[in-house]
């Protein structure tokens, strides 16, 4: 294989994958690496967890330091060294050091461009003041521990209801500072649909945040902050988690393309509108892998992805990289809340026709101690094919995240859940698992044996023309009630038809879906030909409420 130099402009994810990648494959290339931070390979998704005091020295964050890396790969890495133009004609970047001020040229073969993303920074009064800090780098947190040891704030803001923002109102709150989190957003955490962030907010507001949805920023004060409703918030520190838009200047300043979501654009190959260079990370736009559409989302996993792909074809290897579906997941203090794919929003605004199943099962066997219920949703197609899947619970939701991402990649329908073998032991599982009761759910959907209606839907329920059935136990009822419904437990259901009507539309719920189904059954087998059942049960009204 012949000697190639490649330049790389930034380092973390993709930019050091790529790096170590084009060594392993090519010894002799020439591979230079420039940052113009500090940092080239760190964990900027520990960040958050640095200032909360979890993750304490700070050393841990870094993959790898460039001395360890110049040594293991015998890499070229230039820190403080910034890329501030490329000209593609000749080939060759204009590099300023940063350290002398200095300024060089440098020549390519290929180069690879892994610039990331920037922070969201509003136009806005007191946006510069010195309490304002935003969390995408080893030296924000620098500056937010800083502040806080000599500060001593006591109230903190957060803006955004995003990962970050969630992860930094998690850790603010586990040092002790009284957080508000602000959204512009009607709720926290948008790649969750409205039946499942519920429960999420509850959880946030038990911990004392105030959680304020539907305002946005309006301006910094000398107090804290003020919202565009007029509305005053104390804070002594404001952390901006408002979202991240790709870093394009030095690409579209040399005339390569630029996709229609702003992000750089860049073929299966990711390679740019130059054939001579390469994008990879938070910077690209990629087609999403449920639908093919342009995405722009910036995640670590993808990242890494892409930069072992983009060395592979530099080198002439020839591999596709096959979109992102977005797989990712957070904690909120006790909750773990996860998603892949498209959500129910999303598919609706796409005019993606879809329906869903929601079950709430228990972690791992129900009798083992330490059994925690979670909420398991997925979405999918007439054909079975999944579009979709989220999760929340106290544990184990990774998992089942894990494995419905697995099937989607591989192309295995919601029917197909039910044949996974998953590992069952009392205290890791169920002999039937979640993931193959959504499978059964779905089937029982996709085959008529049952007509969902789903809590969103409650709202419009003519109660003139609908008899509400509620089949849960006596002592269930403690746990709330529906308005308008009639109480027929399951076990008294055969001997009490009588008492429901046959010319209303029957809306029937239990506690969490199943009873509801086996009473739909009974009904139809008895001359009820209008009968529904509320998909996830009671609990999905409780957890939405």
């Amino acid at each position: 294989m012949c000697e190639k130099k490649i330049l790389i402009v930034g380092g973390v994810a993709g930019g050091a994958t790529c790096a170590a990648r084009l060594k392993r494959l090519s010894e002799k290339s020439h591979v230079v690496i420039f940052e113009k931070g500090e940092h080239i390979s760190f964990a900027n998704c520990g960040l958050p967890y640095h200032v909360g005091g979890i993750i304490r020295d700070q050393d841990n964050l870094l993959v790898s330091t460039p001395e360890e890396m110049e040594e293991k790969f015998a890499l070229d890495i230039r820190v403080f060294n910034e890329v501030t133009s490329i000209n593609p004609e000749k080939k060759e970047v204009e590099v300023k050091n940063l350290e002398d001020g200095s300024t060089y040229t440098e020549g390519y073969d290929y180069l690879v461009l892994s610039p990331g993303a920037e922070p969201i920074i509003p136009p806005i009064e007191g946006i510069a003041n010195e309490n304002v800090f935003t969390v995408r780098n080893i030296p924000d947190t620098e500056r937010i521990l800083d502040y806080i040891a000599k500060n001593n704030p006591k109230k903190a803001a957060v803006i955004g209801g995003g990962f970050i923002g969630i992860e930094m109102m998690e850790n603010l709150a586990h040092i002790g500072i009284e957080v508000s989190v602000v959204d512009m957003a009607p709720q926290v955490m948008t790649f969750l649909d409205t039946d499942m962030v519920g429960q999420v907010q509850s959880e946030i507001k038990k911990h004392k945040v105030n959680l304020v949805l539907g305002d946005g920023l309006n301006k910094i004060t000398d107090t804290g902050i003020e919202l565009s409703s007029g509305k005053e918030i104390e804070a002594d520190m404001i952390i901006l988690a408002i979202g991240v838009r790709p870093d394009i200047k030095l690409a579209k300043d040399a005339g390569l393309l630029i996709g229609n979501t702003g992000a750089i654009k860049v073929d299966d190959y990711l390679q740019t509108s130059d054939p001579f260079i390469y994008a990879v990370g938070d910077a690209i736009e990629i087609k999403h892998f449920v639908d093919g559409s342009e995405a722009k989302i910036p995640l670590a996993g993808p990242a890494n992805k892409q930069g072992r792909i983009a060395a592979d074809n530099i080198m002439g290897r020839k591999v596709t990289y096959n979109g992102t579906q977005g797989t990712a997941i957070a904690k909120v203090f006790d909750l773990q809340v996860g998603a892949t794919g498209l959500n129910e929003r999303q598919l609706t605004n796409k005019g993606i026709e879809h329906k869903s199943v929601t079950i709430h099962p228990f972690s791992h066997a129900k009798y083992y101690p330490g059994a925690s219920q979670m909420t398991l949703k997925v979405i999918f197609n007439d054909e079975g094919k999944i579009l979709g899947a989220q999760a929340v619970g106290k544990d184990m939701v990774d998992k089942r995240i894990d494995v419905l991402a697995t099937a989607m990649r591989f192309g295995k329908t919601v029917i197909d859940l039910q044949d996974l073998e998953l590992v069952y032991a009392p205290p890791f599982g169920s002999a039937k698992d979640p993931v193959n009761m959504i499978g059964y759910s779905a089937q029982n959907l996709m085959e008529g044996r049952m007509s969902p209606i789903y809590i969103d839907e409650l709202d419009d329920i003519n109660k003139d023309d609908s008899f509400i059935l509620d089949v849960r136990e006596i002592y269930e009822l403690d746990l709330g009630k529906m308005e308008n419904a009639t109480h027929i437990p399951l076990s008294e259901l055969r001997e009490s038809l009588d008492e429901i009507p046959k010319d209303k539309e029957i809306v029937v719920f239990c506690q969490i879906g199943i009873r509801g189904y086996i009473a739909e059954q009974v009904l139809r087998s008895n001359g009820y030909e209008k009968v529904k059942n509320l998909i996830g049960g009671y609990r999905s009204v409780v957890l939405n409420k």
